[in-house]
Order: C-alpha cells, then structure tokens, then sequence
C-alpha cells in the first residue's frame, strides 16, 4: 500500500478495530522518529529516538537516509523549475509538444495538458491505470489507457491527487534534456547543494548507502530497504527475464523508473537544507537554485478545495474526518485552511505552512515551512501505530504527538 491513499484504508482499520471486527498487532511506539528544526540560516533543534534497522540495532540518527515518499514530488520540482528558468519548458504548454506524442484526456481530446496541471493534480489522470513502472513499460503506454484518465471531469477542472502525473513530468524532464532522471536530479538540485541523496540509491555515496533507513511498518513486517550496508541489488522494477543494467533506457519513454513519485533518498538533515533553501527565496549559502518568483510560483495555490471541485484524499472510499487536501500548488500542499471541512492543520497553531506530506510503506513524514516567520520542520517516523487518527487533524496521530513536541532551541538526542 503506497502514497496517501493508505491514509483511506488505515481509516478503514481504524474503524473495524473499534468494532472488534479487525486484530492486529500494533507496535508500542515508532521504530524509529527523527525530527529537525530549522530557520532560514541554521538548525535550531533535532529529536531522534529508535533504531535504523532492528536486526543489527542500529541506532537512527538525523544523518540517515530513507525514502521519503511523496516530499520527493515536490523535491523534484525545484529541477523542473530550474529547467523553466532556463527556459527549456514553460509550464503553461501543451506536454504533447515535449513528450512527442499526444497526452489527451480521451473524452476532451481538445483540451491540453500542461505542467502546471501535472503537478497541481488536475491533469484529469488517475492511479487506476498503475504509476509503478518496470523496465518494459512506456509511460506512452500507461496514459493511453482509459482507465487512466478521470471519466467525469476535464482537465484543469477537478483536483485529485495522482502518483502518475510525476512519472509523465519525469519523462518531459528527460525527453528535453535527454538525461537518467535520477542522473538529473543529481545534477539540478542535489550535486549545487551538497546533498548526499538519491532517487533509487543510484547517485547517492557507498557511505550514505551504508547509514540506509529501513521502513517499517507498524505490525512490525519490512516496508523497504531491508539490505543493511549494501547496496540495493536493483536500483528499479525490472521485467521478468531483464537485468538491471538499465542498458534498454531511452530518454522519455519511462520517467517511471526512478519512482519521481516518491522514491527519494533523504536524510531530515539534508531535507532541512531543502527547506532552508525554499525560505531562502531560492537560495542556500551563498549558492543561487531558483530564483525568488519560481519559489513563490511553487508555493501558490493552484486549486482551492470549494465543497465540490476535488477529492480532499486520494481515494473514492470517502472522508471520515474532515479534509486533508484543501489547498495545492505546484507539488505542494498549504496547510490550516480556514473552511470547517478541512482538518489541514497537524501543527495546531493555525498558520499558513507550506511544504509536503508523505506516507509510503509504513513511513509518514512532512517538510513544513512557515515562510513568514521564517521556520520550519522535517520529520519521518517509521514503523509507527497508523490505525490511530490525529485530534485536530487528517493526519496521524502519531505525527502530531512529534509535532507538538518541544525542542526548546538546542539539539536533543533522545536515543539514550
């Protein structure tokens, strides 16, 4: 079970476990909680407390990679917007026109798609069709597919969270400029900042790779990453009887491949630089991304949640309690909306932050940014008790118990 569509189904759980209908066997606490606080020029406190990988006991420090689920969505937006700057996309043009072949809803063939709404989540495509894409699948062939599309509602008109647009907006990026996604990222964001991550483990260092976070999920079984020290044997989902060498690649066909969804290999310090850099205007040290209007371009709504113009989760099982989606930009997501319907607001102090969530394999974790006072926070917690629902949020319970834990200004380190 992957993305925020699992949110739908632990609800479920949730709800059976309360009429005895459902067991299961619920860790005590976390695996493992990792929590950095930041300001525009400095780390301001760090939490830790449990374990990296519980067979060799290995403790979790704020150092440690994992995949970070769906902040990768908006990580990988800030090299897509280096690449509009350069002017080497534009993102109110037709995709048909980078991608060589026609991206059309098959019932409003007349209306275009554009960046913009890949990564605002009104494309009009859904994850019916699948988004996790071996080594013999064409991202072509996905889309082409009716059951990709949403069969009700145009582009541009409906919001509806969807995985598979960033496998789309990860071919664009690799058909104009002809590079690996996962080799491009490297180049765009990760390599001018300093920041040892990865999409898929391919780019990041053998030391990074030997401090790999291994998720848990909270009935205790193996999320990903179960390969203390190593390397991952196969950096992508092969096809049966293919290797892993990736000899077959070809720029556009498969932005699937290095799982641009939420695939990121990060630690909660290196995140931190992300959203040190995003308070910054753009800028980190002295090294200029982005300029400060195509940070203000992420960071503005595109869709506002309206009673009737969006699914406020990513499944059709319904909303048991309130809102989580209210506000999106370009892959990101505005948090303490003031509508009665929404329940955005894990922190609880009301304000307008910034950033994205993730929840993937039994990880939850978020990048906050409060742009006005100029904080922020990156977390992650494996192995946590996701049947349990937050108290004044959508979000688990277990993240607003982090989020409301006081780090007082100085670093703490919990693990002893």
């Amino acid at each position: 079970m992957k993305g925020l569509f699992a949110r739908y189904v632990q609800r479920l759980t949730c709800l059976a476990l309360a009429s005895g209908t459902l067991s299961l066997a619920i860790a005590a606490q976390p695996v493992a909680e990792v929590r950095v606080d930041f300001t525009s020029q400095a780390i301001t406190g760090t939490y830790v407390r449990g374990l990296a990988h519980q067979g060799t006991q290995r403790p979790i420090r704020a150092e440690d990679p994992v995949r970070i689920a769906s902040i990768s969505k908006l990580v990988m937006t800030l090299g897509l917007m280096r690449l509009v700057e350069q002017g080497t996309l534009d993102l109110d043009r037709d995709v048909s026109e980078y991608l060589g072949w026609p991206l059309r809803h098959p019932n409003y063939p007349e209306i275009p798609v554009s960046l913009k709404l890949l990564l605002s989540h009104q494309s009009g495509l859904t994850d019916e069709a699948g988004y996790v894409a071996d080594t013999q699948t064409r991202i072509r062939d996905q889309v082409e597919r009716r059951d990709a599309w949403d069969p009700a509602h145009p582009p541009g008109t409906y919001f509806r969270y969807t995985n598979l647009n960033f496998p789309v907006i990860a071919s664009i990026m690799e058909r104009v400029t002809g590079e690996r996604f996962d080799r491009l990222m490297q180049r765009l964001v990760f390599a001018p900042l300093d920041i040892d991550a990865c999409f898929n483990w391919t780019t990041c260092s053998d030391r990074a790779v030997a401090r790999a976070v291994t998720i848990y999920r909270s009935n205790g079984e193996v999320g990903v990453d179960d390969w203390p020290g190593n390397r991952s044997p196969c950096p992508v989902l092969v096809a049966p009887g293919d290797d892993c060498s990736l000899t077959q690649w070809r720029a556009g066909e498969n932005g699937g491949l290095f799982s641009p969804q939420g695939g990121l290999r990060i630690s909660a310090r290196d995140l931190a630089k992300i959203g040190q850099l995003l308070l910054n205007q753009g800028s980190w040290k002295g090294v200029t991304l982005l300029h400060p209007s195509s940070v203000a371009t992420i960071f503005e709504p595109q869709w506002v949640f309206d009673g009737a113009n969006g699914l406020t989760y990513e499944s059709d099982l319904g909303d048991n309690v309130g809102a989580f989606f209210c506000r999106y930009g370009l892959a990101s997501q505005s948090l303490s909306t003031s509508d009665p319907r929404c329940a955005d607001d894990p922190i609880g102090d009301g304000r307008s932050w910034v950033g994205h969530g993730g929840d993937a394999y039994g990880l939850v974790s978020g990048l906050w940014l409060d742009r006005e006072k100029g904080l922020g926070i990156a977390y992650f917690i494996t192995g946590g008790d996701l049947t349990e629902l937050g108290q004044q949020s959508a979000f688990y319970a277990v993240e607003e118990r982090l989020l409301a834990r006081p780090l007082n200004g100085a670093d703490r380190d919990a693990q002893r």
